[in-house]
């Protein structure tokens, strides 16, 4: 068939891969000048089954309310006149209850542990490298009260298939020595089958591959502005370079995806949640982390990218706005200060924002549409990363008509 792959990030190009491996026609549609040039180029670097809990749970909602007036949190929701955020919100609550975040999270989970195993193949398959390290997450807690809270919490993964140790301060050194010198933890839980590593590069290498060793094309600097669609069935898209004609179309174009959608009627209630990460090369590699780590209080996270420190947080609810300012990023270096006290000098580091593709249950939707023709591969929030190549090779098996590798209950589109 002939398929046009909408969003060159890494769940798009992910899915190109798998596509284009099957023997199709692919061409990648992406309005920047290069792959991973939106939310798959600076995220927290973390492929981290570990972090599959749904977000909307009923904490959650507590803390999305607490969030209204208490302005250091690290989630922040900017009120505005945007109709869809108040549609999106009232959606959200009602994935809020116990029943949903236990459904919610064994997808993300079963689709993140079969997706960490499709990045190490194709890492392996490829020869693909991206400054990644598999020596696990180390998931850590201020105090008692908070670490018994998250060893419950991930003891619910545990029970359906993440290989945890909740350890105490003593053993965290051990696994981590680049904490010892951290003050103020009481213990984590460590996940040994999460890993890290810098998507931007891990794009940037599968898509080479996919265009010289199986034909992809690349579309860049050319938008989409809308569905073609005839009778049941969408027959291409009307690009900013014209009409482009396809067997198929996939949409994979992160916070976007909704707008493109709902314009034909698609039911796709993705939203954006803007993100802040900093890079620097480390001043001292011996001071910085040796894995990848949250700091689950102050909603924190960092990987090691080979000599570079990656830091990230927040999660801000306002819109579409991509734009950042110093203040944005003081607490994050106040924390990574605070960890890795003379790894790196945050006036070297290269400061980003970009928006996680969330839908209300935090859980991504793959497959086909409404329309004939049509498939989504779009909303993984938070842990696009971890879950994008799993996305894309469940996608090539629908599409295929192959009865999948792993169950995609709860995860296919139901619009």
């Amino acid at each position: 068939m002939k398929i046009l792959v909408l969003g060159a990030g890494v769940v798009g190009t992910a899915a190109a891969y798998y596509l284009a491996r099957d023997g199709h026609e692919v061409t990648v549609v992406e309005r920047h000048s290069a792959v991973a040039r939106g939310t798959s180029y600076s995220n927290a670097g973390l492929v981290s089954p570990g972090d599959a809990t749904a977000w909307a749970s009923p904490s959650a909602l507590k803390m999305f309310i607490k969030s209204l007036y208490t302005p250091d949190l690290g989630i922040k929701v900017k009120l505005g006149l945007d109709p869809y955020f108040y549609a999106w919100s009232f959606r959200f609550l009602f994935q809020c209850t116990s029943a949903r975040v236990r459904e919610n999270t064994k997808a993300k989970l079963r689709l993140a542990l079969y997706s960490r195993l499709c990045i190490n193949e194709i890492s392996s398959q490829a020869g693909i490298g991206y400054d990644e390290r598999s020596r696990g997450i180390m998931y850590f807690f201020r105090s008692q009260q908070s670490l018994d809270h998250g060893a419950a919490m991930y003891g619910f993964l545990a029970e359906h298939g993440l290989d945890i140790e909740v350890v105490d301060r003593n053993r965290l050194v051990e696994l981590e020595p680049g904490l010892a010198v951290a003050r103020g933890i009481a213990g984590a839980v460590y996940s040994p089958m999460d890993q890290t590593g810098d998507s931007r590069l891990f794009v940037e290498a599968l898509a080479a591959h996919a265009e010289h060793k199986l034909g992809a094309k690349f579309m860049f600097d050319t938008t989409v502005e809308d569905l073609i669609v005839e009778g049941d069935r969408v027959t291409g898209v009307k690009t900013s370079a014209g009409r482009l004609d396809a067997d198929a179309v996939v949409i994979a174009m992160g916070p976007e995806s909704g707008l493109l959608g709902r314009s034909k009627g698609v039911d796709l209630p993705v939203y954006p949640v803007k993100g802040y990460t900093a890079t620097v090369t480390m001043d001292d590699p011996s001071k910085g982390p040796t894995m990848g780590g949250v700091d689950e209080d102050r909603m924190v996270a960092y990987s090691r990218l080979g000599d570079r420190l990656r830091l990230a947080s927040t999660a801000e609810f306002t819109g579409f706005d991509r734009s950042h300012k110093p203040s944005d990023f003081t607490r994050l270096f106040e924390t990574g200060m605070e960890l890795f006290p003379g790894a790196f000098d945050p006036a070297k580091a290269e400061l980003w924002a970009g928006l996680r593709p969330m839908m209300p249950g935090s859980v991504p939707v793959i497959g086909p549409a409404r329309y004939k023709g049509l498939y989504l591969d779009t909303g993984h929030g938070h842990v696009g990363w971890t879950m994008a190549c799993g996305s894309g090779k469940l996608l090539a098996d629908l599409v295929a008509g192959r009865r999948p590798e792993i169950d995609p209950a709860g995860l296919t589109y139901k619009g």
